[in-house]
């Protein structure tokens, strides 16, 4: 196994901002027909989370528009992770920041929100823990327009896709621009999008581009139904945003809790890693993948956020019980997958 990470040593640091990106790539193993999987492990920026890139880049550019003025107030309808990027920036840079959450969002994302000195407004009915994105984007609106915020509207805003430019720059710096695949989960949309356009951009011709979320969610059509896997995916109901451009991705894969979460289980245990939720789902069909790609081909998965933050609920037995997600037969499953596969590096 392999980590290429950025040294800050050295480095006369005057913002958190400047810390964003140069994640580590993690060669997780080579398979036997020379095909190599590779984690770009987001985790390792400020907050713990991919979305602080593109959070960076949409008030990035509504300063550069004049949209955003020194002391501003911004809102952003958020499952977490955008609004734990947008709080930590909007604190370094002196605007008042208000999250619309609802109880699906994990407490550690609203406590760091908090920290940050944001404004936390929970629109759900109490007792309910089902997605309100719909509720949560209706309040942005009415805030934005009869109070003055600026709205980020992150699935509408294309600033988001284009805070993936520089991660799609430090892939091809570090594996070349013959990446085969890239597979991620699908939300907002902006990660997939934004990556893959920037990787064909940057001459990697070849590059299929697989979009992850979880079952229930209509991004790919389907049945919607309440689901479990948070920051990623579409509620029935809400709306499927602008950012999502179809024709930059190849393929649309849907994944369950079960088999996410216990992913993200078995590679805390067998790996060392601990990985967000939904990143669990997205290792998940990666691995399926492998057993049908062309030999030599590499492979890329963007690990959105790490575990810390699910600590009480995907890595918590207790929750995974009350919740029926406990499965033993995916853990036997990825053990053979892999075994069929590789030959693990370390062994």
């Amino acid at each position: 196994m392999t980590i290429h990470a950025q040294a800050f040593c050295g480095q006369n640091l005057t913002k958190i901002e400047e810390t964003i990106g140069n994640t580590p790539l993690f060669e997780l193993f080579e398979t036997n027909n020379g095909s190599r999987l590779f984690l770009k492990l987001e985790q390792f920026n400020p907050t713990g989370s991919a979305k602080i890139r593109m959070a960076k880049s949409m008030l990035d550019e509504a300063e550069k528009q004049g949209l955003l003025k020194p002391g501003g107030w911004v809102v952003e309808s958020t499952s977490g992770n955008t609004g734990v990027g947008l709080a930590m920036l909007c604190a370094e840079r002196g605007y008042h920041f208000t999250a619309l959450v609802d109880n699906h969002a994990a407490k550690e994302k609203i406590d760091n929100m908090k920290a940050f000195g944001a404004e936390v407004i929970c629109v759900s009915d109490e007792g309910s823990d089902d997605l309100a994105t719909e509720v949560r984007d209706n309040m942005a609106q009415k805030l934005s327009t009869e109070q003055g915020a600026y709205w980020t509207a992150q699935h509408r805003n294309f600033a988001n896709s284009r805070g993936y430019i520089e991660l799609a720059k430090e892939l091809v710096s570090k594996i070349g621009s013959d990446i085969t695949h890239l597979v991620t989960a699908v939300g907002t949309g902006g990660a997939i999008c934004g990556t893959t356009r920037a990787l064909r951009d940057l001459s990697c011709h070849n590059l299929h581009s697989v979009g992850v979320e979880p079952e229930g969610s209509v991004i790919f059509g389907g049945p919607g139904k309440p689901y479990h896997q948070s920051g990623t995916g579409t509620p029935a109901g809400a709306e499927i945003g602008a950012v999502i451009e179809y024709s930059l991705i190849n393929e649309g894969i849907k994944v369950t809790d079960k088999q996410a979460f216990n992913t993200a289980r078995y590679l805390a245990k067998n790996n060392a890693l601990l990985v967000g939720g939904s990143a669990g789902g997205v290792i998940y069909c990666a691995l399926q993948k492998l057993k049908d790609v062309p030999e030599n081909s590499k492979m890329v998965v963007l690990v959105c956020d790490g575990g810390e933050k699910y600590l009480d609920t995907v890595y918590n037995d207790k929750w995974m019980n009350e919740n029926g997600l406990i499965d033993n037969e995916i853990n036997d499953e990825l053990n053979q997958i892999i075994g069929q596969l590789t030959s693990v590096k370390g062994e």
